[in-house]
């Protein structure tokens, strides 16, 4: 099986508003490989949060092709889109978007239970608490949500993107509510999962945080501008 992970081709998204159409992306080229760790950034309204949406399949291309691990999810029925999207692609959110009515042990277990590969109770409990160690949660599992710092509450959101074990990780403004030091703690965890094989493509306005990423990215007007490696 082939590394590529994310593969979009002269990706282009207008949005129609009655007699003015407005170009969010101009053909984008995108590769994201096994293991990579690639950072968005750019001004606001350049198109970093349309190319994320398109990436989660949140929405779809104008003109162009998407391609997950070797997959054409150009053109998905909504049905399929959400399958894909809960198998194959994790989401942190700068909103957390965690059920305050659900214990953080089954905010984690949501993507397995909305598997199409029926885990068993067991394969839930087991994967569950793996994740909360990963981010070492493990003793708030009977917590709500909302008796958890931001800080928490982000790393319970970074668990359950991880719980179904996706294809990558995308992370959308992860420090955006936090306080420096939980947004420090946070970029320190991703940073962790990517040593250890995740993923990651993550938007983020922070240059500091865009630079803890191993590919950086710069968009401008809809079209990648500038790529930059590690020194």
């Amino acid at each position: 099986m082939s590394d590529i992970k994310i593969l979009l081709k002269d990706v282009k998204k207008v949005f129609e508003m009655e007699d003015v159409d407005t170009y969010a992306l101009r053909g984008v080229n995108l590769e994201i490989r096994a293991g990579e760790y690639v950072s968005i950034s750019g001004p606001s309204g350049c198109g970093k949060s349309t190319l994320l949406s398109i990436l989660g399949l949140l929405d779809t291309t104008s003109e162009g092709q998407y391609f997950i691990e070797g997959t054409d999810v150009t053109h998905l029925s909504i049905d399929e889109a959400a399958e894909i999207r809960n198998s194959k692609i994790g989401f942190i959110f700068q909103s957390f978007n965690l059920i305050d009515e659900l214990s953080v042990f089954d905010n984690v277990a949501l993507p397995l239970r909305y598997s199409t590969e029926n885990f068993s109770a067991d394969q839930i409990t087991k994967r569950v608490n793996e994740g909360l160690e990963m981010v070492e949660m493990s003793h708030r599992a009977g917590h709500q949500p909302n008796q958890l710092s931001g800080g928490q509450q982000q790393r319970i959101a970074i668990a359950r993107a991880l719980v179904a074990e996706p294809a990558i990780l995308l992370v959308d403004e992860p420090t955006g509510n936090l306080d420096s030091k939980s947004g420090d703690n946070v970029m320190a965890i991703l940073a962790d999962l990517n040593n250890k094989g995740t993923t990651i493509c993550m938007v983020t306005h922070d240059p500091r945080y865009a630079n803890m990423a191993k590919r950086q990215l710069k968009l401008f007007d809809g079209k990648i501008v500038m790529t930059e490696q590690p020194a």
